[in-house]
């Protein structure tokens, strides 16, 4: 069976791919890469595993619903972004061997029998991938976000990149709530928010050294602008994950965007 790239996508904002925005072409760029996503990969994915900025749980926790519901988890939005569907079906066959690769490693982990997909897996997956016909299975990060367990994570998951499964992080590299919101209400006034900081990341993920790039990451916080882009690390965790996956894959930046003022970048490894 081909073997799976993994990917850390950014998920923009709430809803944001399905409502009005001024200027009307603030998610463009984000929206056009999650739609010609589908046709970079080497094959069509039998699965999706999905770990979003969006759960965390004590343990990391495997959702093995095999019709999850969709979460609103987001507020204040149009009437009509609280009517979106996304009816994937969930693989309770994934979800035990998820269950089971993490055990193995002797991280600890639980299964969630009712949990729905967040907003960080269907507001992108609903554009990249619209017929809502493969499989799709979401897991939690662990409430302590420890970026080393994380990683040790990735690395529990990496066989299943060769069973034909589709392994993305969801979340942003850019997560300053105070100045996006700032920036959507006033709107961006002079540097470009993130810069310092997305420059070391894509320098630590593109190191042809995979033991220094999860070095690197361990040590994000130490990052010029780290803890401006991140004053709480959820959104940027789950690339943590994909990079553990990804082996001696070596990762390189699949985009690059600008929005609400803050710069914002999705990563490929393999």
């Amino acid at each position: 069976m081909t073997r799976m790239p993994t990917l850390f996508i950014p998920h923009g904002g709430g809803p944001c791919f399905f409502m009005d925005w001024s200027p009307p072409d603030e998610w463009d760029r984000h929206r056009q890469y999650l739609r010609d996503l589908p046709a970079t990969l080497p094959a069509r994915p039998k699965a999706l595993l999905v770990i979003s900025g969006h759960w965390e749980e004590p343990a990391f926790t495997v959702q093995s619903n095999a019709a999850p519901p969709l979460l609103f988890d987001y507020g204040g939005f149009p009437p009509h972004t609280y009517e979106l569907t996304w009816p994937a079906p969930g693989d309770p066959a994934l979800s035990e061997r998820v269950h089971d690769l993490i055990r193995a490693a002797g991280l600890p982990v639980a299964k969630d029998v009712t949990r729905g997909f967040d907003h960080g897996i269907f507001v992108p997956l609903k554009v990249a991938f619209p017929d809502a016909d493969i499989p799709c299975v979401q897991l939690s990060l662990a409430s302590d976000l420890d970026p080393e367990r994380h990683i040790a994570l990735g690395q529990a998951l990496a066989p299943l990149r060769d069973e034909g499964v589709l392994i993305l992080g969801s979340g942003n590299t850019y997560h300053n709530m105070g100045v996006l919101m700032q920036s959507l209400r006033a709107g961006p006034r002079g540097e470009v928010a993130g810069t310092e900081f997305d420059t070391w990341l894509t320098d630590a993920i593109t190191n042809p050294d995979p033991d220094e790039r999860n070095r690197r990451l361990a040590r994000w916080s130490q990052a010029p602008g780290a803890r401006n882009a991140h004053p709480r690390e959820e959104h940027l965790i789950p690339l943590h994950v994909v990079a553990g996956a990804a082996g001696a894959d070596i990762g390189r930046k699949t985009l690059e965007d600008q929005v609400l003022g803050a710069l914002e970048s999705a990563f490929r490894f393999g």
